[in-house]
């Protein structure tokens, strides 16, 4: 389709959009509920998404600017050039605003002990100290330069930091003189206590940076005389993948770049960053050595590399530290793991999903744990994209090739920035005997997925492990990701074929359930959006829930915009970049778009359709690169208890009003109205207080501290209890952890009869007579009942938890679930039969950084300022001592969107 057949009334430029998102991030450094020092973080996270979005973005339009004919975007209708024109027009409020907030969070942290000394407010004895330091570990290892016919301009290095002087001799004025700054060099170097000052407590500093200004005039030599000084930082073009430039450009346009990239001798520069004001006449000879417009030189106020502010949490002083920071919150252990029996028992018993970083990534390392020193394992298939530099998981991997397992490993290299680290692990993995092969040619395989295959009475058995999120577990405890463990067989099927499909580079498999792109993924999608689209038309309730980190592709936008003029009700809750916009008359009237930026990463990617009947869960995003070029995988959540589940992580994001941003018709981010008598509702602190919550009950806790600090308006009831009892007290997993237990404080006869029982419910028909089957279920309704009841009271405000109601009977979703797979069974459920809608049949269908929850203003000053217009003292006392209740009561009271 030609952009002459588009309608661009409904859409907006995608780096517009990321610019706005970049400034939704610098918003948490003036939050009054971020906590100081997070905020400080979070001005860096802008500076580091900012260099990203230069070195990636900017610096790809800017290589197909050069072209004779520049492409057109089909979302804004622009060329690159006109693009970054408005990119850079945008800009400039957005620097002058991190500027601003720098500046007042350091001067707020001065108060708790933290202080910055700059080269100009450096003290007499901070310069006496400043000046033996520089003599003793700096000047020996400098090596200062100048520029002029005899010494050609040096090839900066992407994002280094140089020291740049104007300097004259008595034969020339205005020479430009440079500094590399070494990397063997401290950033941060703490300065004595300033006793004039009697301050005896906290961290003094100064960057190195600054000691070079402070000391370095004289490196020059006494020919040389020092004018002018600063900071110069260059950025260059990153070796970009074209696919991330062209998410919507022709393949021409994408064996040009290829080719533009293998004859480029180095990266081009995008960027000239100055510290401060510095000679013009030098700026003008540095543009035009490095060939850079006017327009792309920028001044800051502020330290040009941010990096270094995540190591001053380990100086805050202790008095203030937890002020000053996030309270603590380890990742939970998940009530529907048991403790002290086999992981692979279990999953073959229910399926389990977990949800990073609210709990714990260790189920699933112990799986793999487990696997490589299991006798029936026959073999472990996974898919590497990034994972930790000390990866538990890949040591595990090791272990079992190296205990005579079949390791499969495809491993991703080209995964950006995290090359290097893939590479040592794939090295390390050949030499230990694992097979390792690589991503295809043109796609990225960004998809994760596991599976374990054992052999057991002479029958093969898989486990198939799916999720949102990549193998890493230090992300693990930052991003929001969901996680599936199942032994579902026609997943499990499905799985196989596709690892079989990948060791032989056909992407075009063909698979029942799962959708992997770049061929069946985007139909998937777009497929249960037409089924919502029908059930519109047919005077039927049709809904589309979405979370995503982004949203690009143009035909899935038009798509969406159809479902809404057709009467879907469409909410999506997109991270970042979002290019349809909104509440466009006639056109999206029906859709609702919000961005959550709060203490973690949000990165699930969640697709429900109809009333939450139909969910899938996918490696991607609705990107033109994750749908056409990139091997990714939805996959669909059969179980009802754990749909449920999801249905409740996604109502209480739409829910938030603390850290959800709406998109308004004109593409800017929009704070969420909030009544006076409405609850603050922060997503991500209620998902905290949740995991920790159903840990306690389950008597599994590992982590006390954490604690809201958001204060409440005072809010409407609710029946949280029961609603507390619904989402989580009905699922296989509570009751099987209830027998579990039971048969740990018994005897060991006890055990062989439990692990009957963890058979019986999945399926096995292992349990014994029917007699035994039903007093099974009633059992695990007792159970279900008791921990739904003991969660929701532990969150009830002041006990009050009276009135709930647990339903006596359970379910098993699973048998149900089988009962329905055979091989048209996708085409099926994308078919809106006639009783069908509203029903509870399964029906199931179908990927950085910034990031923070609720927390305590930081001083006593700062808290009266966020306190000014609201509450009184003590009645905000109050509203923090019934912190839970009040936090879940408009989240539980209402119905299930």
């Amino acid at each position: 389709m030609s952009n002459a057949d588009l309608d661009f009334s409904y859409t907006q430029n995608r780096e517009l959009s990321w610019l706005r998102f970049n400034d939704r991030v610098l918003e948490e450094a003036s939050a009054p509920e971020t906590p100081l020092f997070e905020r400080l973080k979070f001005v860096s996270i802008f500076t580091s998404n900012l260099d990203e979005f230069f070195m990636i973005r900017v610096g790809g339009l800017q290589e197909v600017s050069r072209l004779k004919k520049e492409p057109v975007d089909n979302k804004s209708n622009q060329t690159p050039t006109e693009q970054i024109a408005a990119i850079l027009s945008a800009l400039h409020p957005s620097i002058r605003d991190h500027a601003k907030a720098f500046e007042r969070v350091e001067k707020d942290l001065q108060g708790y002990g933290l202080h910055r000394v700059t080269w100009r407010t450096l003290s007499d004895a901070d310069r006496e100290f400043v000046q033996n330091y520089y003599e003793a570990y700096v000047q020996p290892i400098i090596s200062p330069g100048i520029i002029d016919p005899r010494h050609p301009f040096p090839n900066l290095r992407n994002l280094k930091l140089y020291a740049v002087y104007s300097l004259d001799s008595a034969q020339e004025k205005n020479i430009l003189g440079l500094i590399d700054i070494p990397d063997s060099l401290p950033r941060v170097v703490q300065l004595p206590h300033d006793q004039k000052a009697k301050k005896t407590a906290g961290y003094r500093y100064i960057l190195m940076e600054d000691i070079l200004l402070a000391c370095a005039d004289d490196a020059f030599g006494s020919s040389f005389h020092v004018n002018r000084k600063t900071i110069m930082r260059l950025t260059r073009n990153a070796d970009i993948d074209p696919d991330d430039v062209f998410d919507d450009d022709d393949d021409d346009y994408r064996s040009h770049m290829k080719k533009v990239l293998k004859k480029r001798l180095r990266l081009a520069p995008v960027r000239l960053e100055l510290q401060d004001n510095f000679d013009p006449d030098l700026i003008k000879m540095m543009r035009k050595l490095l060939i850079l417009d006017e327009d792309r030189v920028f001044v800051a106020k502020c330290p040009l590399d941010l990096g270094y502010v995540f190591g001053l949490e380990d100086h805050l002083p202790a008095f203030s530290k937890r002020e000053l920071t996030y309270p603590a919150f380890s990742p939970q252990p998940s009530p529907d793991v048991i403790p002290g029996h086999a992981i692979y028992e279990q999953v073959m018993a229910h399926d389990i999903m977990l949800f990073y970083p609210y709990e714990t990534m260790d189920p699933f390392v112990e799986l793999i744990h487990e696997a490589a020193y299991d006798p029936s394992v026959i073999s472990i298939k996974i898919t590497l994209y990034r994972i930790a530099k000390q990866s538990r998981l890949a040591e595990f991997l090791i272990a079992a090739a190296e205990n005579g397992k079949e390791v499969t490993v495809l491993m991703e290299l080209r995964a950006r920035f995290d090359e290097q680290n893939n590479i040592d692990w794939a090295g390390r993995m050949e030499e230990a005997g694992c097979i390792v092969y690589y991503g295809e040619d043109r796609f990225k395989v960004h998809s994760k997925i596991c599976q374990i295959t054992r052999r057991m009475d002479g029958r093969i058995q898989r486990i198939t492990q799916l999720g949102t999120g990549n193998y890493n577990e230090k992300t693990a405890k930052q991003y929001s990701d969901l996680s599936l463990m199942t032994a579902d067989p026609g997943i499990g099927e499905d799985a196989n074929a596709f690892f079989r499909n990948m060791s032989l580079s056909n992407l075009a498999g063909e698979y029942r359930y799962l959708g992997v792109a770049p061929h069946s993924l985007k139909p998937l999608i777009m497929r249960g959006i037409d089924r919502e689209i029908e059930r519109a038309r047919a005077g039927e309730e049709g809904r589309c829930v979405f979370k995503m980190n982004s949203l690009t592709d143009r035909e899935l936008i038009d798509k969406l915009a159809e479902a809404s003029q057709a009467g879907v009700q469409i909410d999506l809750i997109v991270r970042g970049i979002a290019c349809l916009l909104p509440g466009i008359p006639g056109k999206t009237d029906n859709i609702r778009i919000r961005s959550i930026v709060g203490r973690f990463l949000e990165h699930a990617r969640i697709y429900s359709f109809g009333d939450g009947d139909m969910v899938y869960l996918a490696s991607a995003d609705l990107m033109t690169r994750n749908t056409e070029r990139r091997v990714e995988i939805a996959f669909p959540v059969f179980d009802e208890r754990l749909r449920k589940r999801i249905r409740f992580v996604l109502d209480t994001q739409l829910e938030d009003n603390v850290k959800a941003r709406v998109v308004g018709s004109d593409g800017m981010l929009h704070r969420v109205e909030v009544m006076p008598s409405d609850a603050l509702v922060d997503s991500q602190a209620t998902f905290m207080q949740v995991a920790s919550q159903r840990a306690a009950a389950a008597g599994l806790m590992t982590n006390v501290s954490y604690h809201t600090r958001i204060e409440s308006r005072p809010m409407v009831k609710a029946e949280a209890a029961e609603r507390l009892a619904d989402v989580f007290g009905d699922g296989t997993t509570d009751s099987a952890r209830g027998r579990m237990r039971a048969a740990d404080e018994t005897s060991v006869a006890d055990e062989t009869r439990a692990g009957d029982v963890v058979a019986a419910d999945a399926g096995a028909g292992v349990a014994g007579s029917a007699e035994s089957a039903a007093q099974n279920t009633a059992q695990r309704a007792a159970q279900d009942a008791a921990l739904g009841m003991a969660v929701a009271q532990s969150v009830a405000e002041g006990g009050e938890a009276a009135g709930i109601s647990t339903d006596t009977q359970a379910v098993d979703v699973r048998e149900e679930d089988l009962q329905l797979k055979d091989p048209s069974r996708q085409d099926a459920l994308l078919q809106d039969s006639g009783g069908a809608a509203g029903s509870n049949q399964v029906e199931p269908e179908q990927q950085q950084g910034a990031t923070s929850p609720s927390t305590q203003a930081t001083s006593a000053s700062t808290r009266r300022e966020a306190d000014a217009g609201n509450t009184n003292a003590s009645s905000r006392l109050t509203q923090s001592m019934h912190m839970f209740a009040q936090a879940f009561k408009v989240l539980f009271g209402g119905g299930t969107r």
